[in-house]
């Protein structure tokens, strides 16, 4: 499984993904908009297996998360707390988003009880009516599948 480990800022986010091992598999940093989120949805869809890990820096990562939540994903919220060694043993001069974004996934690799984030109020209530809208599009589109299928093979006989 890939974690990706965010790094979220007001313009921007800078996202790492990481194997299981905390080992970098790439890197990706796009806008703070709703367009910059599907351009790392897309980016991530390389991946089968993956979850997401985010600072827990409320103001800053609550566009993203719940972005990635109503798309279907997994996020995990990371204690800005957790990252602190992390950060200063990997730190060089200067700043790096990649290097926090970095300690952001290995610490989700690390402790494995972090709060799982969850849709909250009208959005939930929203994904699940969108969820159950889907679901009854597909079945009745697989209905008329099969029906349209009986009616030809009866029809040609």
């Amino acid at each position: 499984m890939v974690t990706f480990g965010g790094d979220c800022h007001k313009r921007n986010h800078t996202l790492v993904a990481v194997d299981e091992n905390g080992l970098p598999l790439g890197e990706l940093r796009v806008a703070a908009t709703p367009d910059g989120h599907v351009e790392a949805l897309d980016w991530a869809r390389r991946w089968p297996e993956r979850r997401w890990a985010l600072e827990n820096c409320r103001h800053l990562s609550r566009g993203l998360e719940r972005d990635l939540l109503t798309a279907g994903e997994v996020v995990v919220q990371v204690s800005p707390k957790l990252m602190g060694t992390a950060r200063r043993s990997g730190r060089e001069p200067g700043k790096s988003d990649s290097i926090d974004a970095v300690a952001v996934a290995r610490a989700a690799l690390r402790e494995k009880h972090l709060p799982v984030a969850q849709l909250e109020g009208r959005a939930r209530e929203m994904k699940l009516l969108v969820d159950y809208r889907e679901d009854l599009i597909g079945s009745g589109l697989e209905f008329k599948i099969a029906s349209s299928g009986a009616f030809m093979s009866w029809s040609q006989v």
